[in-house]
C-alpha cells in the first residue's frame, strides 16, 4: 500500500509540512520502484533522502516488482494511479455511485495509455457489520459515525479551508449509514449487490465495530450466496483480505 498521508496531526507530529507530502510520496515511489528492480547497487540523491551504493537483498519474487497499491479518491489522484502502472485503493465512505464513477475514470485512464483494465486491479474498503436486530444495527452505526468523525478530526487542518477528500464526508450525515455494510444478512447481500452493478470486483472488509460473531455470520449468512476466495488472487494484483463479489449461480 502506499499513500501519501491526509493526518495533520501526523505532519505536525514529525515536523514535516503537509504540502511536502506529494513530492515525498513521488521520490519514495521512484527509489522503492528502482530498489525491486536494480540488478546491481545503486546511488539516490533527491531533494528528501541520499543514499550510496545500496542493493536490495533479497530480490523481489514478484516480476518486474511486486504490487503497488495507491489510495486515492480525486480525479486527480486517480489518474495519477494509472500513470503509475499502480492498482487502486477506493475508501470506505463514498455512495456507490461515486464509486462507480471512479472505478469507471480508472477505467478510461488506463485504457488511455494502451493497457488493458483488469477489474481486479480495484479494491473498494467496506465496514462491515452483522447486526442482530434494528437496535443493534442503530449502535453499530453510532460507533462507525464516531470513528469516521475522528479520521476527519485528525485530517483538518486547524484555521485552514480545504485538504484531504476524507473531509467532504464531514457533513454527510447520511453517507455512513449508505456506505458501511450494516444490517441484517439481507440488508448487506443487497448493499454487495449495488457495489458489483457499479463495477465493484473486490472488497476489503474491515470488522472496524464488528466482533468474531460478525466475521462467522458474514463467512457463514452471506458468503456463500457469493464467489470467495480464501487468499488474494495470484499474481501482480495480488492484495491480502479481498473477495471477488460475483453471485454465485443459484
Amino acid at each position: 500500500f502506499r499513500s501519501k498521508g491526509y493526518r495533520h496531526n501526523e505532519f505536525k507530529g514529525f515536523n514535516v509540512p503537509a504540502d511536502e507530502a506529494e513530492a515525498r510520496f513521488d521520490e519514495a515511489l521512484d527509489v522503492m520502484i528502482r530498489a525491486w528492480t536494480s540488478t546491481e547497487r545503486f546511488s539516490h540523491h533527491g531533494r528528501f533522502w541520499q543514499f550510496d551504493d545500496i542493493i536490495v537483498e533479497p530480490p523481489a519474487a514478484q516480476k518486474p516488482h511486486p504490487a503497488l497499491w495507491m489510495a486515492a479518491g480525486s480525479a486527480p489522484s486517480i489518474r495519477k494511479v494509472a500513470e503509475r502502472g499502480c492498482n487502486l485503493l477506493l475508501d470506505q465512505f463514498a455512495q456507490v455511485e461515486v464509486i462507480g464513477e471512479r472505478i469507471a475514470l480508472f477505467k478510461q485512464e488506463v485504457e488511455a495509455r494502451g493497457r488493458v483494465f483488469d477489474p481486479m486491479s480495484v479494491a473498494v474498503a467496506r465496514d462491515v457489520y452483522v447486526a442482530k436486530d434494528e437496535a443493534d444495527r442503530r449502535n453499530a452505526l453510532d460507533r462507525a459515525a464516531r470513528m469516521r468523525q475522528r479520521t476527519i478530526d485528525v485530517a483538518r487542518t486547524p484555521e485552514q479551508s480545504g485538504g484531504s477528500h476524507v473531509l467532504s464526508y464531514s457533513t454527510s450525515a447520511s453517507g455512513n449509514e449508505a456506505a458501511a455494510l450494516c444490517g441484517s444478512p439481507d440488508d448487506i447481500a443487497r448493499k454487495l449487490e449495488a457495489l458489483q452493478a457499479v463495477g465493484v470486483h473486490y472488497l476489503l472488509a474491515s470488522m472496524g465495530g464488528g466482533s468474531r460473531d460478525t466475521l462467522r455470520r458474514f463467512a457463514r449468512e452471506i458468503a456463500p450466496e457469493f464467489n470467495t476466495r480464501a487468499a488474494a488472487p495470484a499474481g501482480d494484483n495480488a492484495l491480502a483480505g479481498g473477495a471477488t463479489l460475483a453471485k454465485a449461480p443459484s
